[in-house]
């Protein structure tokens, strides 16, 4: 028990954005069941998710005037009344070590943004011997998180530490599950969306696309992930992996082109 007077421990919102995730929010939800908030904001679904997260203990917000990720996470953000914020996706789950691990920098008090990496879920296989080693900044003190800008793939605007200090960034070492891919059909919605949004986006900042550009970029992206990163370690569920990336970033290139005149101010969900 806390002594009189004390501070209380700092707070945890785990936040979730969802839109149709009624086949996997149970398991997301309840990975996180120990945050002091456990928030949703859903994006218009039309499934059983709403429903299902309210049941969970989820505090849920509908927002289904879809205008992009960042401005999803900001109205996270505009609900979120833990001293902590980290942000859940829909298709990852939290294992018993990386929760540990979560609260443990919470209890800390500590000022700083963490980042995390993935331990890559696909065709119903662990990707085990793929290398993800991208870091992805996904736990902020919420007095220093500013807001999100970007359609997809969106940033986090800081404030600075008192007396204008950068906040300091570190890592989260236990790994995040992430389902990336459940089906091929699935995989290709994931496409069509995310290629267009980074059309979208790239088309935004006035840069080129072509097939050429496309045939290049998804290239080097399948050899990178497939041979550098060991995704031909990985079985058939690597080599699926691997190449649906590496089409998503061809079909960005294709559409940035031949779709150009019509992503103008898009925003796909």
């Amino acid at each position: 028990m806390s002594e009189a007077g004390a501070a209380p421990p700092p707070t945890l919102t785990v936040a979730v954005l969802t839109h149709n995730e009624a086949h996997r929010i149970e398991a997301c939800l309840r990975s996180a069941a120990f945050a002091d908030q456990l928030l949703v904001v859903d994006s218009g679904s039309e499934d059983d998710t709403v429903a299902m997260a309210r049941a969970l203990g989820a505090e849920v917000h509908s927002a289904p005037d879809w205008q992009g990720f960042a401005v999803q996470r900001n109205r996270l953000l505009a609900h979120a009344r833990g001293d902590y914020v980290f942000f859940l996706d829909a298709d990852e789950v939290m294992t018993p070590d990386f929760a540990r691990e979560l609260q443990a920098i919470v209890r800390s008090g500590a000022q700083a943004v963490w980042s995390i990496r993935w331990r890559i879920v696909a065709f119903g296989h662990e990707l085990r011997r793929f290398r993800a080693q991208s870091y992805i900044e996904r736990l902020f003190v919420r007095a220093l998180l500013k807001e999100y800008t970007g359609v997809v793939h969106e940033q986090a605007s800081l404030y600075p530490l008192p007396g204008g200090a950068a906040v300091p960034r570190r890592r989260i070492q236990a790994r995040l599950l992430h389902y990336s891919r459940t089906t091929v059909r699935g995989s290709l919605d994931k496409l069509t969306q995310y290629a267009m949004l980074g059309a979208a986006k790239r088309a935004g900042q006035g840069r080129r696309g072509g097939v050429l550009r496309g045939l290049a970029s998804g290239l080097w992206m399948f050899l990178r992930l497939y041979l550098v990163r060991l995704g031909f370690l990985c079985g058939g569920a690597g080599f699926l992996y691997c190449l649906f990336v590496a089409l998503e970033a061809f079909f960005r290139h294709a559409a940035l082109y031949y779709d150009r005149d019509s992503l103008t101010g898009r925003v796909i969900r």
